[in-house]
């Protein structure tokens, strides 16, 4: 496989909005085989310890209500804002529907504050049914209470408001990635968003979306070259039994059969894994953000961040 594969931008580099390195790690928030949720030092141990390795970015997932223990999504990201310097930090995604948006965009800018610019607000409608019950919000209407959420979230950060009542001071902008796989997703990530992040796409699928993301912003009347082009891979590092304990932990993460995720699991040792997670670079993909599907995650990112390192020139 060729190397001098580009993505961007480098960590250290002066830091524009979205500016996440061309790897990124999801931190172990949704623990499945430990019996306790991480501490803040461990947190923000794995987080220093994943910036040193090369992670651009640190994404935290969300769920505010599921079948297992895990950390709420923006709590855990001011733990990482503060315990690192350099990478960017996000949510992958948050689901805007299940929020008020003004609550929310108080809160990225809050760390968009603390983190000195590091922010990415990820934004998704989730697909279980069962979590909008229990926060009493219609399943139905998710799309578009997403997009009124979007513009909501512009409003509130770029607006003044009605009576003197604003949330200030402005933050220096955040941007907003749409995540999700579908083509709903893609449209909205064309039409209003500053860049995509799906998941469980093939390279060759996505690189075929990305062609399409382009026409759509162009419809739009967007610059496509302005839209961030992420990727999230689920990636089990190690020999064949490591590979069965990934889709267990897969399986007991989504409450699903361990053989729903055997096409969407990147297998293997970290060589092979990165050479699989390079196609995705070729296919477009300016950031990647790997979920090891792992309880400890950071020994098997560091092999694979340094096989990645040989293979990409993230710029």
């Amino acid at each position: 496989m060729p190397g001098g594969r580009t993505a961007s931008p480098v960590v250290g580099q002066a830091r524009r909005p979205g500016a996440t390195g061309g790897l990124g790690l999801v931190l172990p928030t949704f623990p499945q085989h430990r019996t306790t949720l991480p501490s803040a030092e461990e947190l923000a141990s794995t987080c220093r310890a994943a910036e040193a390795a090369g992670a651009g970015a640190l994404w935290a997932c969300d769920h505010l209500f599921w079948h297992g223990p895990a950390l709420e999504a923006v709590t855990a990201l001011t733990v990482a804002a503060t315990a690192t310097e350099r990478a960017a930090i996000g949510t992958c995604v948050l689901q805007l529907p299940l929020r008020h948006p003004a609550a929310v965009a108080r809160q990225a800018a809050a760390l968009q504050h603390l983190s000195g610019g590091r922010m990415v607000l990820g934004v998704g409608v989730g697909t279980h049914r069962g979590e909008y019950e229990a926060a009493g919000v219609d399943f139905a209407t998710r799309g578009r209470r997403l997009d009124a959420g979007i513009a909501a979230l512009h409003r509130a950060w770029e607006s003044p408001a009605d009576g003197g009542y604003a949330q200030l001071p402005a933050p220096e902008p955040v941007p907003v990635w749409v995540g999700g796989s579908s083509e709903a997703a893609l449209r909205r990530a064309a039409r209003a968003g500053d860049g995509w992040i799906p998941l469980f796409l093939p390279p060759h699928e996505y690189a075929a979306a990305l062609d399409r993301l382009d026409k759509e912003a162009e419809r739009a009347g967007r610059d496509p070259a302005a839209l961030s082009r992420a990727m999230v891979a689920f990636v089990c590092v190690g020999a064949p039994a490591t590979a069965e304990k990934g889709l267990s932990w897969m399986s007991s993460l989504y409450a699903l059969p361990a053989k729903s995720f055997a096409k969407h699991v990147i297998t293997g040792d970290a060589r092979a894994c990165a050479v699989r997670l390079a196609r995705y670079v070729d296919a477009g993909a300016g950031h990647v953000a790997v979920f090891m599907t792992t309880d400890e995650p950071l020994a098997p990112f560091e092999d694979l961040a340094g096989e990645l390192a040989g293979l990409c020139t993230w710029r």
